[in-house]
């Protein structure tokens, strides 16, 4: 008899899909949450005895267990059990010190690896299972969703897979992809799930643009975070919120219902893993999870509680626009305006309520970055800026400003600070 247990996310199931297509029913899946698997773990040591199961075999895939449960499976072993752990999280990457565990971040080629597509070349090299053009795509779908390579790829295949796993039941989305992989030459979508899956779409961009306007923004330590309430969408969520807010280092979304709260980044420069860490979780570098416990709850809820959401750029400016040499205007808490310009020394200078920075900066970005990071700025619309104008008009032709503008040739940049 087989058993697999395995996480609760679309990763997870895919390894109980893909052991259902080699197994069929001699294989006893359960689906856990991370904290989960150590009951099932242990439940399974505590009653099935060596010796009375000697073909036995356990999976364990896209998590690991505690410590004290690693050492019972590595008795278990050596007593003659048979286990074998896969999993493709660098935070587990002790467990390849046990012969029966496997933990591979990248795949020989290259490619950033997920639990299901390590399983699914176990079972294919081990004999156990066929390769088929079905499976081989359905897995690498599963594989671009989790490693988040979905997005530089533009595979939004795999994005609505994802989606159809939370519109269904997961008995019924195991149900129906143990179907088509086993009838299909090709895996696809069916007319219908096209058509929900378009109208999800439409769901989840009300839903993005809801939370984007709930967003708050603090220094959690020396990482700048985004911080939204979400039970929904988390992958999707992130990647828009990320994206739209490159000054942030990463997005913490916190699910209180659930308890849990998931980090993402697009940045290359931030391990969200190692955050992770820090609250007794893990994961990936760009994606990773803990449990809201009493230190997150304290620096991401109970500290932040009183801050003011993010307010959005403007959108639709024909003037005041990111970028223009001769000037753009942000607007932060408190009536503060913040003047962004190209200096006659080629750099990039801020006036903060027309008092110059003591800085400036090589690039535009560079600029945005430090006054959105440290301000919590935004840009502000035409009306506003134009005001901005007629107002610096008046003063100059009254008298009451100097023409010229401050010249910062001998000023430092933000790095020689």
């Amino acid at each position: 008899m087989y058993y697999l247990y395995s996480h609760n996310d679309l990763d997870g199931v895919g390894c109980g899909i893909i052991a259902k297509c080699a197994f069929g029913d001699e294989v006893d899946i359960r689906y856990n949450s991370i904290s989960g698997l150590n009951f099932q773990v242990e439940r399974y040591l505590n009653r099935v005895p060596v010796q009375g199961n000697p073909d036995d075999l356990l999976f364990i895939t896209d998590l690991t267990v505690n410590s004290e449960l690693e050492q019972r499976l590595d008795r278990y072993v050596k007593d003659g059990g048979h286990v074998r752990l896969i999993d493709h999280h660098k935070t587990a990457n002790h467990f390849n010190d046990y012969p029966w565990a496997q933990v591979d971040v990248y795949h020989a080629d290259g490619r950033l690896s997920s639990a299901t597509s390590l399983l699914y070349e176990y079972l294919i090299k081990n004999g156990m299972l066929s390769r088929t053009e079905s499976m081989d795509q359905f897995v690498e779908l599963v594989r671009l969703y989790d490693t988040w390579e979905w997005e530089s790829e533009n595979k939004l295949q795999a994005k609505r897979l994802n989606d159809l796993f939370f519109m269904v039941s997961l008995d019924e989305f195991e149900t129906k992809m143990v179907d088509r992989l086993r009838s299909q030459q090709s895996f696809t979508f069916d007319e219908f799930e096209e058509k929900i899956l378009d109208m999800e779409e439409n769901k989840i961009e009300r839903y993005i643009r809801r939370k984007r306007r709930e967003m708050i923004q603090t220094f959690i330590g020396s990482e700048c975070a985004g911080i939204v309430y979400a039970e929904s969408y988390h992958s999707e969520l992130a990647s828009e919120l990320g994206t739209s807010h490159p000054h942030l280092d990463y997005i913490a979304i916190l699910n209180m219902g659930g308890r849990k709260m998931s980090l993402r980044t697009i940045h290359e420069h931030i391990d969200v893993s190692a955050i992770a860490m820090r609250y007794g979780g893990g994961g990936h570098a760009k994606a990773s999870g803990c449990n809201i416990g009493d230190v997150v709850f304290q620096l991401f809820v109970e500290e932040p509680f009183e801050l003011e959401p993010m307010r959005a750029d403007a959108a639709r400016n024909q003037f005041n626009i990111k970028g223009s040499e001769t000037g753009v205007l942000y607007e932060s808490w408190g009536d503060d305006k913040i003047f962004v310009y190209l200096s006659r020394s080629g750099q990039w200078a801020v006036e903060w309520n027309d008092e110059p920075l003591a800085f400036h900066f090589k690039t535009f970005e560079d600029a945005e970055r430090h006054i959105k990071r440290n301000y919590g700025a935004w840009l502000a619309r035409d009306e506003i800026y134009v005001s901005m104008l007629t107002d610096h008009m008046r003063r100059i032709r009254t008298g009451a400003m100097p023409l010229v503008l401050p010249d910062f040739d001998g000023e430092a940049t933000l790095e020689d600070i």
